[in-house]
């Protein structure tokens, strides 16, 4: 904005008390009503505060256009995937220029013989705003694919099925679908559903194509665990996962069986106790922390899987991991993590000998690529790093070298050799060393006259990715550090380290991320008039945290969907997940627990005083994090912040948890947030290095 522009007066969301009595303290909670998302008032009230931040950043709107121009400028938008087999078929994705969604397709025999598409995401999301695809699962005889769509961004799938013969869409339908799996005969589906409010996934059922029943094969009582179905690799069977975050359990069946097949359950569940599994040959493996919290791995026969009959293959190891298995014919293959780092571990069935594959950057991701092939001599992985783009390995299986397939081109001039990547670690209040990862240009000094954006999540055991972004380096490239808090509450460094920041400890997150703010700044990295933290959903409830723990540390805030109303939410067991998230934050119903979120719940621990400059985002249709959370938070702080600083609301009135579902509309997206990190930090104006 021009300096002579007048300066809007932000929204003001009418107080209507609202009390809440509970364990003698009673919270007074004046925007409650702006749950109630058909009252007109709230709908007014979103939109003048949509508008009050576009009048605010409307003299960014250059700047935007010219990150955006940057990021688009770094993608191959008419790109292809590399190609996988499945059966005698080739699959792969393309996109094309100018489209917002994903083509997939496949070839027979080889790719010289004519494309078939099996969807265009494209022709699906005509009509809507919105549009993202679920399962996508092709049938064991590659005549159907069967396949989940959510047009509004709540995250509720319609299960389709189409021929992919005629190109038909089958009169085979279901609603609220959360995972899909093929009989061995291609000729029925095993799915399961969630509930309509509490949109816990509880059912499995059975439907024979082309009949109307849906038969109903199991129904989860539990509300803290959720329900899923999957066919293994070997097609020999269909694996029903029922799971809480804490403890799980598997129920078995022949995939040539029918709806009147009987599962049987490998061993009851016991609470703490995980167990997952895979099929090879006559065995299932099986990955359980039984006896330690970071996983061993142990075989069963598949006519007696109880544990009386496991037999060990690799024990527990304190601090290794195991994240994941994946069974071939002659191999399996181990995710596992250690020191922060994600492994690929081969491991031989007959000798269990194991043999480590070799990466050689101080930080960066694995993961499992497209391998639908149980004879597979080779394996597919994805390989990427903050300066790596994604790069498709085939890794030979027998001498373990790695083929390099495809790495994502990145255009416009970029090259890898002006960056650095570095790994450093915060001293947390315990002494505790928490790992944090930096990308930096490699003319930025450290000094601490660099800005810097520290991000981070922090929550149910999920790992913080050290990934590629192309769009990242039009903040490097203008001098702004990027660091990834690997916090305590996420899994980093294996099951312990999500443990030792969950329930009671869930405070450990907030001062882990304090922590690493402050080692930014007396390293050398950064200063806090130059700092901005970002963080969503979970990472919100971060956000929210720490801006109240600390907010002299950081000159700006980012805060995405986030879960900033904790004790409300939690104590409405009408809401999305709020049950099933008991054993993550612990039931505010119990006395101490209470006195937990008590503490820390940052929309309860606003107070009068100042406040970094905020940037907070939500979208309408979002089944994760009501959208009325971060409206009540910003509702309420604007009448207890005293500083000038921006408070800013921004609220996507047609998407969902994940923002925009369109890549050019999602990238608009990122150049909005990073115009706002740009200013916020003085550097709205610095031209790009090369």
């Amino acid at each position: 904005m021009s300096a002579t522009a007048p300066v809007p007066t932000p929204p003001s969301a009418a107080r209507r008390p609202h009390p809440m009595t509970l364990h003698g303290e009673t919270r007074q909670d004046d925007w409650f009503w702006l749950r109630e998302r058909e009252d007109p008032e709230v709908v007014a009230y979103l939109e003048a505060e949509n508008a009050f931040t576009e009048a605010l950043t409307a003299a960014w709107g250059p700047l935007r256009e010219t990150l955006y121009g940057e990021m688009l400028g770094r993608i191959q938008q008419t790109d292809l995937s590399v190609p996988y087999r499945r059966g005698r078929f080739l699959h792969y994705a393309r996109t094309e220029e100018g489209r917002q969604y994903p083509i997939h397709c496949r070839r027979e025999g080889s790719m010289d013989a004519p494309e078939q598409v099996l969807l265009d995401v494209n022709a699906l999301a005509e009509g809507h705003a919105y549009m993202a695809i679920g399962a996508f699962e092709v049938s064991p005889d590659g005549t159907r694919l069967a396949y989940t769509m959510d047009s509004t961004g709540y995250r509720q799938y319609v299960l389709q099925v189409k021929d992919l013969a005629s190109g038909a869409t089958l009169a085979d339908r279901a609603e609220r679908v959360t995972s899909v799996a093929w009989n061995a005969a291609s000729d029925a589906l095993w799915y399961t559903q969630e509930d309509a409010v509490s949109k816990r996934s509880y059912r499995l059922h059975h439907h024979a194509l082309g009949s109307d029943a849906h038969t109903l094969a199991h129904e989860e009582p539990d509300e803290r665990f959720d329900v899923s179905v999957c066919l293994t690799r070997s097609g020999e069977w269909l694996v029903h996962s029922v799971s809480s975050h804490t403890t799980s359990e598997a129920r078995v069946l022949g995939a040539d069986r029918g709806a009147d097949g009987a599962w049987t359950l490998v061993t009851p569940r016991v609470q703490d106790r995980e167990y997952w599994l895979d099929h090879r040959g006559g065995e299932f493996w099986i990955r359980t922390n039984d006896r330690g919290r970071n996983f061993r791995v142990v075989t069963a026969p598949v006519a007696t899987p109880g544990p009386e009959h496991w037999t060990e293959v690799l024990p527990h190891r304190d601090g290794v991991m195991v994240e994941g298995l994946d069974c071939f014919r002659g191999h399996v293959l181990l995710f596992t993590r250690e020191d922060a780092l994600p492994q690929l571990d081969v491991l031989d069935p007959a000798t269990h000998a194991v043999r480590r594959v070799a990466f050689a950057e101080v930080a960066y991701t694995v993961s499992p690529g497209a391998n639908e092939e149980y004879d597979a001599a080779t394996y597919r992985y994805v390989y990427q790093s903050f300066v790596t783009p994604p790069s498709v390995f085939d890794l030979d299986l027998a001498t373990l070298e790695s083929r390099l397939l495809k790495r994502t081109p990145v255009l416009g001039g970029w090259d890898a050799s002006r960056y650095v990547i570095e790994r450093v670690s915060a001293p947390a209040a315990d002494g505790v060393r928490v790992p944090v990862t930096i990308l930096r240009h490699a003319d930025t000094p450290r000094d601490g006259s660099a800005p810097c954006l520290l991000y981070a999540y922090g929550s149910y055991g999920i790992c913080s990715h050290v990934a590629f972004n192309s769009n990242r380096f039009s903040l490097v490239d203008r001098g702004v550090v990027y660091a990834l808090a690997h916090i305590r509450g996420g899994g980093d460094c294996g099951k312990p380290w999500h443990d030792a920041a969950r329930m009671g400890s869930k405070p450990t997150t907030f001062t882990d991320f304090v922590a690493c703010a402050e080692a930014l700044v007396a390293q050398g990295w950064t200063t806090p008039a130059r700092l901005v933290a970002q963080g969503g959903s979970a990472g919100g409830l971060l956000m929210g945290a720490v801006t109240n723990l600390r907010p002299d540390l950081f000159a700006g805030v980012l805060s995405q969907v986030p879960f900033v109303d904790v004790l409300t939410t939690m104590l409405d067991e009408t809401l999305p997940l709020t049950v099933g998230e008991f054993e993550e934050w612990g039931n505010p119903k119990l006395p101490e627990q209470y006195a937990w979120m008590r503490a820390y719940s940052p929309y309860d621990n606003l107070k009068r005083g100042e406040y970094p400059a905020m940037m907070v985002k939500t979208s309408l249709n979002d089944s994760q994090v009501g959208y009325w959370e971060p409206a009540k938070y910003v509702a309420r702080l604007r009448t207890l912040k005293t500083d000038a600083r921006p408070l800013l609301f921004r609220c996507n009135m047609g998407a969902g948890h994940g923002g925009a579902s369109g890549r050019y509309d999602a990238l608009r997206e990122i150049a909005f947030d990073y115009a706002w990190i740009l200013a916020t930090v003085g550097a709205d104006r610095v031209t790009p290095k090369g």
